[in-house]
């Protein structure tokens, strides 16, 4: 992987000017709270799903093999992914033509509606072959929502939030993430201790599905409270004179230098986030013979970890720049990922723990610089649509196909190292983005006017943002 550059000391804050753009510390918070609900209410999906996948293999599938009951549940999880990137297509477009705060209302309502839905659907004893049905159903009204998520929420905080702590803001979205895995994988835990078998396979498997329902109206109403971002407000006003709606096609041809550097870093990003919370406790349960509770206790501890340090890694991203950060976490899993997967290998509770924890870290040094790094890579007027495309699409293809790949890898191989290695390409493929990438620490995201916090630009905290 070649040498990132030395860390580029981002600029100083412009001074205030009739154009820039005078942040409002409270709808900033704001903004940040209803973004990361959403991405929270997603991965607590995700969690729920996992964790509780083998109830639904035997709710859902004809009876007599578990395995192939079990290999259907997952398959209809995995069938999301198929569509994500289409929802990028239709949200992300959506979302720079009609605004980015109409469109996350949507995705949250889809998301909660299709999550909410799982828990209402009949049983395969009681409607046959309709339950399997309506159940992918479901998954794919998540998996069209969910396209249009990340790159609405990471975009929607970004143009909110002033150009010196957009890292520290931007990061709290994937402390809602880890949130909403912990929320979900912790409760299907708790039933499972507290109810019987019976009892789970009857009813309490929907309980969680059925929470999603309330999250949803309490996401939806702090997003509706939310104005337009300054940026995309200021995009409104040059439309009226004259300006022509981008086509779908320009987000993608114009676009296309971008859009792999794009695709590149959320490959690292996404390869060792899906390998660390979705395929390692897998690894753990079925390779290297750990018992099922303490392998899911681990992975929780180590997100733990990271919800612990990501506010400040966000900072970190705002003092030295994201290039800094991402290419340490980069460099990290290229050096360490084989010590730390043979730390894990070697089989005690603390070995294990230990492993664990410095590869979560390491993803630390990316969940915390992306959110602010991804949407500082398109200009305002294509911003949502460019990255709604890119993100998915590298997410369908790399991310959501670790847990696959290195399964068939192992399998093929018989070579318990075959997760190092995987890591260790993606963190090739990330250095090089990395290389290519602009510092976009302390400056305005482009296309767009800089964002002053008020003290900055000689405002009280009271003033009103100018939205110019």
């Amino acid at each position: 992987m070649p040498t990132a550059p030395a860390a580029r000391v981002p600029a100083p804050v412009r001074p205030a000017s009739t154009e820039a753009t005078v942040t409002d510390p409270a709808l900033v918070k704001r903004a940040v709270k209803a973004a990361a609900l959403g991405n929270a209410m997603e991965w607590f999906d995700f969690g729920v799903y996992s964790y509780i996948a083998v109830t639904l293999g035997k709710v859902f599938f004809p009876s007599g093999n578990p395995t192939a009951q079990l290999l259907s549940a997952f398959g209809a999880f995995a069938a999301a992914f198929l569509v994500r990137p289409l929802g990028g297509m239709v949200f992300g477009p959506l979302g720079d033509r009609i605004g980015r705060q109409k469109v996350l209302a949507i995705t949250m309502i889809m998301m909660a509606a299709g999550t909410f839905a799982i828990g209402l659907i009949p049983s395969y004893a009681s409607i046959g072959v309709g339950a399997p049905i309506l159940l992918l159903a479901a998954r794919l009204v998540q998996g069209f929502s969910t396209g249009g998520e990340y790159a609405g929420a990471s975009t929607f905080i970004a143009e909110y939030a002033p150009d010196r702590r957009r890292g520290f803001f931007g990061s709290w979205l994937e402390f809602g993430t880890l949130a909403g895995y912990i929320g979900g994988a912790g409760l299907v835990t708790l039933m499972t201790a507290l109810l019987s078998t019976d009892d789970l396979l009857s009813w309490g498997w929907r309980l969680p599905f059925l929470i999603a329902g309330p999250m949803g109206i309490i996401g939806l109403y702090l997003r509706m409270r939310l104005e337009e971002t300054p940026a995309f407000a200021a995009e409104i006003e040059k439309s009226e004179a004259g300006r022509p709606k981008v086509p779908l096609r320009e987000m993608i041809t114009g676009q296309w230098r971008t859009l792999l550097l794009c695709m590149g870093l959320v490959l690292v990003f996404n390869v060792t986030d899906y390998m660390l919370l979705s395929y390692m406790p897998s690894y753990l349960t079925s390779e290297l013979k750990h018992d099922e509770t303490h392998g899911l206790l681990v992975v929780l501890g180590v997100m733990a970890l990271m919800m612990v340090v990501q506010p400040f890694a966000g900072a970190l991203t705002d003092r030295i720049g994201r290039r800094p950060v991402i290419a340490a976490g980069c460099a990290g899993f290229l050096a360490l990922s084989v010590p730390a997967l043979l730390l894990i290998r070697q089989g005690s509770l603390l070995a294990v723990a230990l492993g664990m924890g410095a590869l979560g870290l390491l993803l630390v040094c990316f969940t915390a610089a992306m959110p602010a790094a991804l949407p500082a890579l398109f200009p305002t007027r294509v911003r949502y649509g460019s990255l709604s495309i890119g993100f998915n699409v590298s997410v369908s293809l790399f991310g959501g196909t670790t847990p696959l790949v290195v399964t068939a890898l192992v399998g093929a191989t018989g070579n318990l190292m075959m997760p190092a290695y995987y890591m260790m390409a993606a963190a090739v493929v990330g250095g090089v983005a990395v290389w290519f990438m602009t510092e976009s620490a302390g400056r305005p995201l482009p296309g767009s006017a800089p964002a002053l916090e008020p003290r900055a630009a000689g405002a009280s905290p009271s003033s009103p943002p100018a939205h110019r």
